[in-house]
Formats: C-alpha cells, structure tokens, sequence
C-alpha cells in the first residue's frame, strides 16, 4: 500500500480550498506525501493510505460533489481511513455550531456505509462580494458583513490529531 494521502473538497467560493490547503501543507509538512484534488477531479482512490475530504454546509446541505464523491467512490471509501471536515458557521457565535454538527449529521446518515474515524465542524468564511445567483436575490445576504470564521490554528492541530489516529488504526480489506 502507498503511502500517499488525498486531500479531496468540494467549494463553490474558495473558502473550503484554501482550508484544504491548509491541510494538505500541514500532512505535507508533517513528511507524509499527499494530492491535494477537487473531489469532482478524483476518479479512483487507488495508490492511497487515508483520505481526507472537505466540504461545506450550504442552506443545510454539503455541496453535491461531496455528495456525488460519497456515492462514487463508496467500496474504496469503506477500505481506507476516512477523515471529514466541513465548514459550516460564518461567525463565532456559539449558538450557530450545533446547528451547524446537525446539519452536517443530517447529510452524512444519507450514507449509512460511511465510517470516517473523525468528523470535524470549523468555521466558515462569508463574502458578499462573491455571492451568485440565486443568493444575489436575497437583500440580506448582500448586505451582510464579510465574516471568516476559520481558526488556522484549530485546522492544524485537528489534522496532526487526526493523521495520527488515521495512520495508526488503517483497515484495509
């Protein structure tokens, strides 16, 4: 088996690529070799060790190429060690993030078979200037404050921890 790792997301403005860069520059830095691919780019999880996926939460769902990612690659899914992050609250108000882990539980038990050894929720990043249609329709949204979310920090340590454990406790087929 390779010792490769995936980082695969899917975003629809940014935010979710630049934390799974941030993933993939921390395993890279920790001397694991690691791919870092859109998931709608990934055609096969053969070659890899462990896998971490990243998406984010919009209006209660994950992004349809997490879902369609889940769906398509769920035999080679269920042989490697898993790893989900998700990035759901665009502010750091403490009432948000269990709604946020709700959500994100909601979408996962439409794919009963998935058994990531860890689940993680961060914070997300909000700007007005990026929206697209049909959220442009919605006055609010555009005159919301840009807001980011996202601990640098807590992404880092979230992926040390996590590499360790899902290094460590592999079940291959």
């Amino acid at each position: 088996m390779s010792d490769r790792i995936l980082v695969a997301y899917s975003t629809k403005y940014g935010s979710t690529a630049e934390v799974a860069e941030a993933v993939a520059s921390t395993l890279g830095g920790d001397g694991h070799v690691v791919d870092l691919k859109l998931m709608k780019d990934v055609t096969s999880l053969a070659g890899y060790r462990a896998v971490f996926l990243g998406t984010a939460i919009y209006m209660g769902h994950i992004h349809a190429d997490a879902r369609r990612f889940l769906a398509a690659h769920q035999p080679a899914l269920q042989k490697l060690s898993v790893a989900l992050f998700a990035l759901g609250p665009v502010h750091n108000d403490a009432s948000e993030w269990p709604a946020a882990r709700a959500q994100l539980a909601r979408e996962l038990a439409k794919f009963p078979w998935f058994a990531p050894v860890n689940v993680e929720v961060f914070g997300g990043k909000f700007d007005p200037e990026k929206l697209r249609f049909p959220f442009t329709l919605l006055p609010i949204l555009s005159k919301m404050p840009a807001s980011d979310a996202r601990d640098w920090d807590a992404i880092r340590r979230w992926t040390e921890r996590v590499a360790k454990i899902s290094l460590e406790t592999l079940h291959f087929a």
